[in-house]
């Protein structure tokens, strides 16, 4: 019986081990928190901090297992490819290409290197203001090795920089921080697959962040795409050009861009699906299964990658987030997806989890919904009725549920 050492515990790595088990292979799970959500499904459990690579080898040695592997995981994908090339184990990526793509610094170099268009970028460990005098305001600063939006902040002036600076520097396991220009456009995501060299585009999705002026909490993730033939032939080209850049020859890959409608600016990208439910929006938008996708990668078989049509013009996925309290339980949501009006929703964080109220990163969600409808009304009332029947209560009976962070959906 083959094994697998599962890296990090989040939502994604339930549907991974539950694949794996139907295949017959064992799970080993290792995670930094005690209790993370996928624990109950795995065969046996580490609490250790998975960016201890000298640990993770250790429980990998010591349980035989046959390959180590993660899905939708940024930071993680490089822990995975360092301990597998360190094992002699199989893994997708080399550990040389899983620095370069993990790494913001080394991956703007890159774009620079290979006309890839993205903003102007200057990157310190201290912040030394004669460094940054040929950018505008407003900039973006960010942790060259963060994940989850972690430490992103958009700054218009001196003072806001050197806050951000400092709180990204911080949050930095290098302790670099990159200052960017600020690109104005709409942010949009583009899942592929990367099959013998050739970018296959599954899905192009907008992503709507949570109003806030310095953040950039994503609160939807929406298909289809606000986007010309001309921008998508662009999407594509520019896509393809960063897969040959970085060497990525079979493996999935996640872009995250700007577009004015015309131009993009890259912001990064990972040869990894999107977090959260994003595994699923792809599954509704093309029919393919990333996951899937992944473990046969690692166990040398080659994927399918046979892409069809959108099951419905819509797709969207929402990500709920809270008020102040201790999460009790979610109430209304099987009701939902009994009436239809939900394709289905998932947790994100078990009982007992203390939400601050603040909304800086994709950390601070506690579920994610997936709405699909054939027509914008169609979408809008199945979206009204859930956001105004569902709660989510705290230990004390309190809904702490953000219901205002949920819009209609505009065409």
């Amino acid at each position: 019986m083959k094994k697998a050492l599962v890296v990090a515990g989040g939502l994604p790595q339930i549907t991974l081990i539950q694949e794996l088990k139907e295949r017959g292979v064992g799970t080993v799970l290792v995670d930094g928190s005690a209790h993370p959500i996928a624990r109950p499904y795995a065969d046996q459990f580490y609490q250790i901090n998975i960016f201890d690579i000298e640990g993770v080898k250790k429980i990998a040695r010591e349980e035989d297992v046959d390959f180590v592997i993660t899905v939708c995981a940024d930071q993680v994908l490089l822990v995975v490819a360092q301990v597998s090339e360190e094992l002699g184990l199989p893994w997708y990526i080399d550990y040389e290409t899983a620095k370069r793509v993990s790494d913001k610094e080394l991956m703007k170099d890159i774009f620079v290197q290979n006309q890839i268009p993205t903003s102007r970028y200057v990157v310190m460990q201290e912040l030394q203001m004669e460094k940054i005098r040929h950018l505008q305001y407003p900039l973006i600063v960010k942790p060259v090795d963060a994940y989850s939006s972690k430490g992103v902040r958009k700054v218009l002036n001196e003072a806001e920089l050197r806050s951000a600076f400092e709180e990204a520097r911080t949050i930095s396991r290098s302790g670099n921080a990159i200052v960017e220009e600020f690109f104005e456009g709409e942010e949009i995501s583009v899942d592929l697959f990367i099959e013998d060299g050739t970018a296959h585009i599954l899905c192009i999705s907008n992503s709507d962040k949570v109003k806030d002026s310095e953040h950039f909490a994503i609160f939807r993730g929406r298909c289809p795409v606000h986007a010309s033939e001309e921008l998508k032939t662009e999407i594509a080209r520019v896509s393809q050009k960063i897969a040959d850049a970085f060497g990525i020859y079979n493996a999935p890959m996640l872009v995250q861009m700007l577009t004015d409608g015309k131009k993009v600016s890259v912001l990064e990208f990972c040869a990894r699906t999107g977090g959260a439910m994003k595994w699923l929006l792809i599954q509704h938008a093309s029919g393919v299964d990333v996951i899937r996708g992944v473990i046969d990668l690692t166990m040398g078989i080659k994927p399918e990658i046979k892409i069809r049509e959108p099951e419905n013009k819509y797709i969207v996925n929402d990500f709920i987030y809270c008020r102040p309290g201790v999460f009790d339980h979610l109430e209304g949501f099987d009701e939902q997806l009994q009436k239809g009006n939900i394709t289905d929703y998932r947790c994100l964080r078990p009982t007992g989890w203390n939400f601050s109220g603040s909304i800086t990163s994709s950390s601070d969600r506690i579920c994610g919904v997936t709405f699909q409808a054939d027509t914008l009304e169609e979408f809008n009332r199945k979206h009204r009725e859930f956001v105004e029947t569902v709660r989510i209560l705290d230990v004390d009976g309190n809904d702490i549920m953000r219901h205002d962070l949920l819009p209609d959906l505009k065409d």
